[in-house]
């Protein structure tokens, strides 16, 4: 009797152990369906591909980050340590900006829809010496390290014309035929795919037009 109360104490002691310690996290580049596509010293880009059904393991966030979605589905959020959230719809297009402070942040994503889950952090590594100065244009959402303007442009639109002071990630949230034309005149052709991404390290002028037949959604993410 005494044998089998021995055995029932450690085996007690060793589930409590493992309790305590808590799930298992890693950092979001460690995580198996995370995968970097650029990267360099101010912005970091991950992109998830998560299957209908399919949970991320527990990861965490140390930058503040844009967030942009490329898929319908449904999605549920759980933060270590607390409950799983209710679920919420994605949609192509769909961008947050949020704000990571003095603490890291730790959660997990799971897919609850039926179609699969496709999103983009743009994680800001470094911004730049000095002061942002004035927005480019209007803002759509923005955090403390980046500011995200979104241009949702018609079959022929244009916007106006524009200036990038700061560095800043082109982000095609949609597929269409974007058109850029600079101060001078010169216009540029770019048939793009969604998820396309491009870096710009200088001061820019332009505006964005689209040249194709379907709406075209562009996210122009520019560090402070």
């Amino acid at each position: 009797m005494n044998h089998y109360f021995a055995l029932a104490v450690l085996l007690s002691g060793i589930f409590g152990a493992q309790e305590a310690v808590g799930p298992e996290t890693v950092p979001v580049e460690k995580e198996p369906l995370h995968q970097t596509i650029f990267k360099n010293e101010s912005v970091w880009v991950i992109r998830l591909n998560l299957p209908a059904g399919e949970r991320t393991l527990y990861h965490t966030h140390i930058h503040d980050r844009v967030a942009i979605e490329f898929t319908s589905t449904s999605i549920t959020q759980q933060k270590i340590g607390e409950n799983e959230q209710a679920s919420r719809a994605t949609k192509p297009g769909g961008f947050s900006a949020l704000t990571i402070g003095d603490s890291p942040f730790t959660h997990r994503v799971h897919n609850v829809g039926a179609a699969p889950y496709a999103v983009m952090d743009v994680e800001i590594l470094q911004r730049p010496q000095g002061a942002a100065g004035p927005a480019a244009a209007t803002i759509a959402a923005e955090n403390p390290s980046a500011r995200v303007y979104n241009w949702v442009l018609a079959p022929g639109a244009s916007s106006a014309m524009h200036s990038h002071a700061r560095p800043y990630l082109i982000v095609a949230a949609t597929a269409f035929n974007l058109k850029m034309a600079a101060r001078d005149g010169k216009t540029f052709t770019h048939e793009l795919k969604a998820g396309d991404i491009h870096w710009v390290d200088a001061k820019v002028t332009h505006s964005l037009g689209n040249a194709g037949t379907a709406e075209g959604q562009i996210l122009e993410v520019e560090l402070k």
